[in-house]
């Protein structure tokens, strides 16, 4: 197995581990819309890409894992539709909607996945 793969492996077995204190710590709740708003920080991008792999954003029509995957490749769903979902779940606030930085990095995060899942 190539090193990378082993690191890329390793960095996926941590994430999958981290992913639920992550989806509960992440919320963004009233009092700490207009802190993260002004300061940018946001749910952090490769957390908004791993919640929804996870299935964190099931709820708000987002697959999961293979099936996330697939949709991404297939250009069924968008890095928008994943920053959408977050949004309607209250895990980031509306205005990171307008952040296109924000939404390309996700994307890059979910091409990364599909990447991954593919080797």
């Amino acid at each position: 197995m190539k090193l990378a793969t082993k690191i890329n492996s390793g960095i996926l077995l941590a994430a999958i581990t981290l992913i639920p204190g992550i989806a509960a710590a992440q919320t963004v709740t009233s009092s700490n819309i207009n802190q993260a708003v002004n300061s940018k920080v946001y749910l952090q991008l490769f957390n908004t890409a791993f919640l929804a792999y996870q299935g964190y954003l099931k709820n708000q029509g987002i697959p999961s894992a293979g099936a996330l995957v697939f949709a991404y490749q297939t250009e069924t769903l968008t890095a928008k539709d994943v920053v959408q979902a977050a949004v309607k779940d209250n895990k980031l606030p509306a205005e990171v909607l307008n952040d296109k930085d924000y939404i390309n990095a996700v994307d890059l995060e979910l091409k990364w996945l599909s990447n991954d899942s593919s080797n």
